[in-house]
């Protein structure tokens, strides 16, 4: 190989690698950092909080089923009692006086009956020695057939007065918590009267929005709820704990200009029947600029971004939602941002809440 082959063929070898150098570059350079955000519009979906109150799917009443007195009362308010659990006794005076009528009256007719019998053996011997008329020996197997009858629906209806007296112990018809007890130890009551009120375990919330935003609520949707007794109206933040519910029921009927909906939520069995809980529900959706708080710094007042061409620019930061915090002015679409050059001066630079 002669010398300007072998200058020709090292001339298209530097020409190669300069050339994967100069790719790689601008690879590398049109690569994002990681610390760099895209400015883009995304959905955002409007919260509103309001106050849902918690409420039990069922409440069952617990009733007397026979009249009388209330001689003992078992439970209280916010007492937890199971189904079949005995929550009172009523006894009716009367139905021991029937007891003792009636057994009385069953030793009467088990007497007449030991004499039918006892008539029955003589005239039956009387008949087979021909001294007295098959009508007689009819008459005396009928006398026996009614007592034995008479004893039969005697002791049907001592039955029912035994039942009646069983049927004075008030069962509850469910498991849940007892909400009101109706009624005081000693007062009289009536069949049918209701002695405790008894809210099921199944609770969920019930929320009652403003009639604009009956078109937005629908089945399905999730509802975020706040923690036991939260009353501030903040909607983000690292140290409160969110759940879940969704929405199963949407009433079809107006309640004063509220649209009324039932949310589920799991663990809410701790709660007060009533209890209002904060929670925020979509009214709406929309597009904004969102950016995460890290790229939000605060001085002297007012809230700054950094642009990656090396711009500080002043913004109006929003409500904190979902993915950072909204941006209402200061940022145009394709704005690429970068967190703050070397490390922020203490006690001024801060992410936004």
């Amino acid at each position: 190989m002669s010398n300007i082959e072998f200058l020709k063929a090292l001339g298209r070898l530097l020409i190669g690698v300069f050339a994967l150098f100069y790719l790689g570059v601008c690879a590398q350079a049109a690569k994002p950092e990681e610390t760099e955000l895209l400015v883009k519009r995304q959905p955002v979906y409007d919260m509103k909080s309001l106050f849902a109150s918690v409420q039990t799917v069922d409440v069952t009443l617990a009733r007397a089923r026979i009249g009388g007195t209330l001689v003992e009362l078992l439970v209280d308010e916010g007492d937890t009692v199971e189904a079949g659990q005995k929550l009172a006794r009523v006894r009716d005076p009367k139905l021991r006086l029937q007891i003792a009528a009636s057994a009385s009256k069953l030793r009467s007719l088990e007497a007449q009956l030991q004499l039918a019998k006892t008539t029955l053996q003589r005239v039956s011997k009387l008949y087979k020695r021909g001294k007295i008329s098959e009508a007689k020996l009819d008459e005396a197997q009928t006398r026996v057939d009614v007592v034995s009858a008479d004893i039969a629906a005697l002791k049907s209806d001592q039955g029912v007065i035994l039942q009646a007296q069983i049927e004075g112990d008030v069962l509850a018809p469910a498991s849940g918590r007892v909400l009101k007890v109706n009624i005081t130890q000693g007062s009289v009551v009536l069949p049918g009267e209701a002695i405790a009120s008894i809210a099921a375990e199944s609770y969920i919330l019930r929320l009652m929005l403003p009639e604009r935003h009956a078109r937005f609520i629908k089945q399905g949707d999730t509802v975020l709820v706040g923690q036991r007794g939260m009353l501030d109206s903040s909607f983000i933040a690292e140290d409160r704990a969110y759940r879940e519910g969704v929405i199963t029921q949407v009433y079809p009927e107006l309640d004063n200009g509220r649209v009324v909906a039932d949310v589920t939520v799991e663990g809410l069995g701790d709660f007060f029947i009533g209890e209002r809980v904060r929670v925020w529900v979509s009214t709406d959706k929309r597009q904004a600029f969102v950016i995460a708080a890290e790229y939000l710094h605060r001085r002297y007042g007012l809230s700054y971004v950094y642009l990656s061409r090396g711009v500080e620019v002043v913004v109006q930061p929003g409500q904190a939602v979902e993915g950072g915090v909204e941006i209402l002015s200061g940022l145009r679409e394709g704005d690429v941002l970068v967190k703050a050059p070397g490390q922020p001066v203490a006690g001024i630079s801060k992410a936004a809440e």
